[in-house]
């Protein structure tokens, strides 16, 4: 091969991250339009990109779908484990960096691998299967009802603040065995460490003091919910993974439940087709929501992998140490899987929305319940709903992690 025939990442040299030509994936560019930068960084380096994250902190951003599904399927390869990220144990990424809620090292099963991730993974599954089990339904629907009984008699709402921001969280509190009114704070916090910023590390602290008083509160008197069971299970988890369990799934339950449940209401009102077909009972809420999940991702971008070895991943040489982030939505859009958006996507569930792998979303079931649940009862206790603007109005607000609806107005007969 001549150097007249190079293509993609071979043409450009795939540089080493961090370099003069590397990206941002956060600030403004970036919170307004990603798919553009997305775009960008395929046609000129293909399927790995070199990027920098927030801080100017070096990292790969894996662009292809089968680069993505390699990453996550080769734990031996693509480590969970930040303590080898040679960045951060260099010095040049602190502690109390606000990347380090996404990436640092935990005690919890998304930090490891191998025979820790299955004893602390275990645990998970076996909660979340039993909190599944115990009428998780019936939580759903009183707090779905609540919601639309707060603004039912305005004929009007925002169904992102008035419904999708708050309601899986309100539906977590009684799963964790929390009071209700302490879902706003933890939800808002929850947003502000996605969000990264100077205000991460306070909101995590404050997720983490309301879930350390739960845990020793359920040690002392158990009951049938999420914390008692982790506390109760077999693996025999100490304080410190409890805890670390208990911020996990809530963070990342309630984060990708809340923007998941906006982006499937904004293509019900936005594209008729496919409120009517709801209606008619001729099309069911699982095919919006794998339609979804293929365009919009409840996570854009996953954190994060860390290569075990100095290798070769779509023609970049990545480095032992170097960090990877995973892009589920450039992955699901790749056009060497899919070179025509338009085509249906139903009945094909091999989106990389849910992560893929050993470390595969455990908790999507309950996710699946919240969406399904409360859309049901949206659309039978609002008649005649529909969009209040023009879809083009629609705006959305983007982090490196994610890109969230900012809002969804809509008018319904009273």
């Amino acid at each position: 091969m001549n150097d007249e025939t190079l293509t993609g990442p071979e043409a450009a040299g795939c540089p080493v991250t961090g370099g003069a030509d590397a990206v941002r994936l956060y600030g403004p560019e970036a919170a307004t339009d990603p798919h553009v930068i997305y775009g960008r960084l395929r046609e000129t380096y293909g399927s790995v990109a070199p990027v920098l994250l927030e801080g100017d902190v070096r990292a790969w951003l894996v662009l292809g779908y089968r680069e993505n599904r390699r990453v996550l399927d080769n734990p031996l390869q693509f480590s969970r484990d930040s303590r080898i990220w040679t960045d951060f144990r260099d010095g040049r990424v602190e502690a109390a960096s606000p990347l380090m809620q996404m990436v640092g090292w935990r005690p919890d099963c998304v930090s490891q691998d191998g025979e820790p991730h299955r004893r602390l993974r275990g645990a998970v599954n076996d909660s979340l299967y039993a909190m599944a089990g115990r009428g998780i339904r019936r939580h759903i629907t009183h707090f779905a009802n609540k919601q639309i009984d707060a603004f039912i008699d305005a004929g009007r709402a925002d169904l992102v603040a008035d419904f999708a921001e708050y309601l899986p969280m309100l539906v977590l509190t009684r799963v964790y065995g929390l009071a209700e009114r302490e879902g706003r704070t933890l939800a808002e916090s929850s947003k502000q460490v996605i969000k990264g910023g100077a205000d991460a590390l306070a909101h995590n602290e404050r997720i983490m003091d309301i879930l350390g008083e739960l845990a020793a509160r359920k040690r002392a008197e158990p009951g049938a919910d999420f914390a008692s069971s982790l506390i109760e299970h077999g693996s025999g988890l100490d304080e410190e993974e409890i805890v670390n369990h208990l911020r996990l799934v809530l963070i990342t339950a309630h984060t990708t439940t809340s923007n998941l449940l906006a982006r499937v209401l904004q293509l019900v009102l936005t594209e008729t087709s496919w409120l009517s077909g709801l209606v008619s009972g001729q099309l069911s809420l699982s095919a919006v929501v794998e339609k979804v999940m293929w365009d919009s991702p409840p996570l854009a971008v996953l954190p994060g992998r860390f290569a075990t070895a100095d290798l070769e991943l779509g023609g970049c040489p990545v480095k032992e140490g170097d960090l990877l982030v995973l892009g589920l939505t450039a992955g699901n859009h790749d056009p060497a899987i899919r070179p025509d958006t338009a085509v249906s996507v139903q009945g094909n569930a091999s989106h990389l929305a849910f992560s893929a792998g050993p470390h595969e979303c455990p908790g999507q079931g309950i996710g699946q319940a919240i969406i399904e649940t409360s859309v049901n009862i949206l659309l039978h206790r609002l008649p005649k709903l529909r969009l209040a603007v023009p879809p083009s109005e629609l705006t959305s607000t983007a982090s490196t992690w994610e890109s969230r609806l900012d809002s969804l107005p809509v008018e319904f007969a009273v």
